[in-house]
């Protein structure tokens, strides 16, 4: 057997910028995880966290337009009526390649990161793993022409 030499998306997840979730405690309505998810401008997830910060489900955008759209539910109904108790998540000590794996075989566009406790300690989200890689390989992207077909007059600059 080969054995594969480490890469960048081998690094572990700590390294990762991740975004703060929107949390709401158990037993908030479902009006106020829309207006937080309304609010957020990114079309997020709502995250429901207990008293001890461990995630106990997650309510997304995919969720409220699948099953909340066109239908009779009521606003004032507890987020759980709706809510995904048992979310795919990520541990800090996994690796940049397991969340693409993630994101990638179960169309997540935001995967919460817990702690080896169970405690929400961010979302990663697509943008942040592609900025990571970015970052990773600035040379490479920075010397990519902005439109490769585009041949310049002159020099620009001073």
């Amino acid at each position: 057997m080969v054995e594969r030499l480490p890469s960048v998306v081998d690094t572990p997840l700590t390294v990762i910028n991740r975004r703060l979730p929107l949390t709401v405690a158990p037993g908030t309505d479902l009006a106020t995880c829309l207006r937080a998810i309304q609010r957020s401008g990114v079309g997020d997830s709502v995250f429901v966290v207990d008293a001890g910060g461990r995630l106990a489900g997650v309510l997304t955008e995919r969720d409220v337009f699948s099953r909340l759209i066109g239908a009779t539910e009521d606003l004032s109904a507890p987020a759980e009526t709706l809510l995904n108790t048992e979310p795919r998540t990520l541990r800090l000590d996994q690796t940049v390649r397991d969340a693409i794996d993630l994101m990638q075989t179960g169309r997540y566009r935001n995967v919460p990161v817990v702690d080896a406790d169970g405690r929400l300690a961010g979302v990663v989200r697509q943008q942040d793993i592609l900025r990571f890689l970015a970052e990773s390989f600035p040379e490479e992207l920075l010397n990519l022409p902005p439109r490769p077909h585009q041949a310049l007059q002159g020099s620009e600059g001073a």
